[in-house]
């Protein structure tokens, strides 16, 4: 698979631009806030409808305008398919795929694969749960479009219980306010168990792929661990470097039996959670604890280990989804933000070793001395407001 046109419209710093690209390795290069990572973040918003560097559309918007587009022209084995997100400030996204009425934009999920690796990835090991739930979410995304909507389902459903509780914190609960409360019970626990029965399945069949990752960029001496950890086991724990939550796996049960427990731990929790008028149950209170051996990561790892297992993370996401779908043609495009520039040598040439292979491989780095050898390509010079081919 590979992006073979980009063209962005009000797009971060760009009024209007247009980049053919190819298979293989194709490295933006120029100095620090000149745009390159506009350039792979819209391309990474194209697969994942969300930026890996802010959480919310709005900065995506160029100052002034009211909306900004981001088109592509994807190849997948013979087949390309062009692919329009409009990101709107005020109202819902659009998604136009080869320019048929405009659809909404999770309808778009799916159509272009991608990976991608920053130095924000480190947030992935080091940063608060929030981070984790976040990639499996979006890795599962990928690999069954489906799920963006139990997602957004789950989060509007949240956000409606969120508001019932905030208005009867502190009060006395009537029959009435039971009644109410037991809907949105019912709400959340049908498709919160969905929610979790789709990340637990996601990380069940990424972690041998973490694994594999890890050792190949490292020693091999230490094996990475990976666990989901669900708040329906209970109230977490202190941060004492034990587990944040209980310690029990949810794996084997089916939605129906994750939907009861998921019933029971609510009722258990009722006067907590009245008492601080905000949801304590459910995936958004779940975490995804990183390991090497039986010691967590975060806290506890070297900056070189953190450094692994992050980059391990990522190279397993593109393993995994390439397992997924082994049609020829069909791998994931590998992204790679100024990361090189946060590795040590060794690291980072095992990675370029490592993802040289791919279809089609796109780098940002300020200077050429951030490449391995092992990644050279196409260079395009990037200035503000366009680029330039560099001359070989």
């Amino acid at each position: 698979m590979y992006v073979q046109h980009l063209s962005l419209t009000d797009f971060r710093s760009y009024s209007q631009l247009d980049v053919p690209l190819e298979p293989g390795v194709t490295v933006f290069m120029g100095p620090n806030g000149v745009g390159k990572t506009n350039i792979v973040e819209a391309i990474g918003y194209l697969a994942s409808l969300s930026s890996h560097r802010v959480s919310s559309d709005k900065p995506l918007i160029a100052f002034d305008a009211d909306r900004a587009l981001v088109r592509g022209r994807l190849v997948r084995g013979t087949q390309a398919t062009s692919v329009e997100l409009e990101i709107n400030g005020e109202r819902a996204n659009r998604a136009r795929i080869n320019r048929a009425n405009p659809v909404r934009a999770r309808d778009a999920a799916g159509i272009l694969r991608t990976v991608l690796f920053a130095p924000e990835d480190l947030a992935l090991v080091k940063g608060d749960p929030s981070n984790r739930r976040r990639f499996l979410d979006e890795l599962m995304v990928q690999l069954v479009p489906h799920h963006a909507g139990i997602r957004a389902d789950y989060e509007r459903v949240l956000k409606q219980r969120n508001a019932l509780l905030k208005s009867l914190r502190g009060g006395r609960l009537t029959a009435a306010h039971e009644a109410t409360l037991e809907v949105w019970d019912q709400h959340l626990a049908t498709v919160g168990s969905q929610l979790l029965h789709a990340r637990l399945g996601v990380l069940t069949r990424l972690l041998p792929h973490i694994q594999k990752a890890y050792a190949e960029l490292t020693d091999g001496s230490k094996n990475a661990q990976a666990a989901y950890r669900s708040s329906l086991a209970g109230p977490a724990a202190e941060d004492d470097g034990a587990p944040t939550l209980p310690e029990e796996d949810f794996a084997g049960l089916s939605i129906p039996e994750l939907t009861e427990r998921f019933l029971t731990a609510i009722t258990e929790n009722r006067r907590r959670e009245t008492e601080r008028g905000i949801s304590l149950i459910g995936p958004h209170r779940d975490e995804v604890e990183l390991m090497l051996g039986r010691a967590l990561v975060k806290g506890y790892a070297s900056h070189g280990e953190t450094w692994s297992m992050a980059l391990a993370l990522r190279l397993g996401s593109y393993y995994l989804l390439s397992e997924d779908d082994p049609t020829p043609g069909s791998t994931p495009v590998l992204i790679l933000d100024d990361v090189f520039a946060e590795l040590d040598a060794d690291r980072r040439n095992r990675l370029a070793s490592i993802v040289a292979g791919a279809e089609q491989v796109l780098v940002t780095a300020a200077v050429g001395e951030d490449v391995p050898p092992a990644l050279e390509g196409r260079q395009l010079v990037v200035v503000p407001g366009g680029f330039s081919e560099a001359q070989s």
